[in-house]
């Protein structure tokens, strides 16, 4: 493993961090350190088994998966729900991660904030965003590029077209890894391996169709499948089935025309929402919805532009889209004007705490900075 940061920062960039520091303090997030040892089960269940290729696993001494921290939301969501279960906070942080990608150290150092439980959300987005650009300006990054998304908003317009759910899911995966939609348009006509099951558990008790499947694991000797409990599993089974009594799990032609349309949408915030207005009238999109997200769109716009942030050189795009087990809603990034890696990223994450035992829904939202690319170019 290599540790470029073991010797600590150098000089000017430690300034830098301490000015990052004091700054999120001086706003009210207050600094939390979770464990670096963290359970590996939220990492995959939230992204996916394919991260464990990108990070660090041990166990303890009774077997149990452990992880060198990849990332700092969940480590921080999973110490709110220790401490301040239920309530509202703040945070910001600033220490290593552990994370394998290509042309990058394996350990590097991120900064960040996370806002839990603030039920103001277009006015919490809009903080979120002009403190990740009030910091780039304190690590004297000045000249940068900054893009919008709308993961609600895109839920919202595949439901005003009415995709069957197992078609949306794979609608959503297709646009966040940016490939063609042409193989959802095509899987309804691929035969399912599993469709004599979805046929026989069609319409039957939820409770009924978990209790076989972990009966099944459990004859096995298995209690997770590729990072998946067999409530997991089941659900997806479930959402299967009922895609296949609506006919299948892939888009129409005309349903697949409308979402690439929609990606195409690109400006700024105003000049989008105006864009997703006219396509959701031209195609009859009557979908309450859909009305809600534009509106919330449009109210956070407002709240960005309060904030004094240059709303007119930000670039919505409707194919800009991340992990749909994770982001709910606003989600942004900001690189160096001229292009390159992300320097910070972002988003609305409102289902998370629920997803990590949490008794009460709470709303989320924040972003992280790569401190080693923000020094890359950084003015004194």
């Amino acid at each position: 493993m290599t540790r470029p940061e073991a010797g600590g920062p150098s000089g000017a960039e430690a300034v830098r961090h301490e000015r990052l520091r004091a700054h999120f303090a001086a706003c009210g997030y207050v600094p939390a350190s979770p464990p670096v040892l963290q359970p590996v089960e939220p990492f995959l269940e939230l992204s996916g088994e394919d991260i464990r290729r990108r990070i660090f696993v041990t166990q303890d001494s009774g077997g149990a998966e452990l992880c060198l921290r990849p990332e700092f939301t969940i480590p921080v969501c999973r110490l709110h729900q220790a401490t301040r279960p239920g309530e509202a906070a703040d945070y910001s942080y600033l220490g290593p991660v552990f994370r394998l990608a290509a042309g990058e150290p394996d350990e590097f150092v991120q900064g960040g904030i996370e806002s839990i439980g603030r039920t103001d959300t277009p006015a919490a987005d809009a903080e979120v965003i002009g403190l990740a650009i009030e910091g780039l300006d304190l690590l004297g990054r000045t000249n940068t590029a900054v893009r919008l998304g709308d993961m609600g908003l895109t839920h919202a317009f595949l439901d005003a077209l009415a995709v069957p759910p197992v078609a949306k899911r794979r609608t959503l995966r297709a646009i966040a890894a940016g490939r063609s939609l042409e193989e959802v348009v095509n899987s309804a006509q691929t035969e399912d391996p599993h469709a004599g099951l979805l046929a026989a558990i069609q319409g039957q008790d939820a409770g009924a169709v978990r209790g076989f499947v972990e009966d099944v694991l459990s004859i096995a000797g298995i209690s997770q499948v590729g990072g998946r409990s067999a409530g997991a599993i089941a659900e997806r089974f479930l959402a299967r089935a009922a895609a296949q009594a609506q006919g299948g799990a892939g888009l129409n032609p005309g349903n697949r025309d409308l979402i690439e349309r929609y990606c195409a949408i690109t400006g700024d915030p105003d000049t989008a929402a105006a864009s997703v207005r006219a396509l959701a009238q031209e195609a009859g999109l009557e979908h309450a919805g859909l009305e809600a997200a534009l509106a919330l769109f449009e109210e956070r716009t407002g709240f960005m532009a309060a904030r004094g942030l240059p709303i007119e050189r930000f670039r919505f795009s409707g194919g800009f889209a991340r992990n749909l087990d994770y982001y709910t809603g606003f989600i942004f990034e900001v690189t160096a004007e001229s292009g390159g890696p992300t320097l910070v990223g972002g988003g609305r994450y409102d289902g998370l705490l629920q997803q990590l035992g949490s008794p009460v829904a709470l709303p989320a939202v924040g972003c992280a900075f790569w401190l080693s690319r923000c020094a890359e170019g950084a003015s004194v």
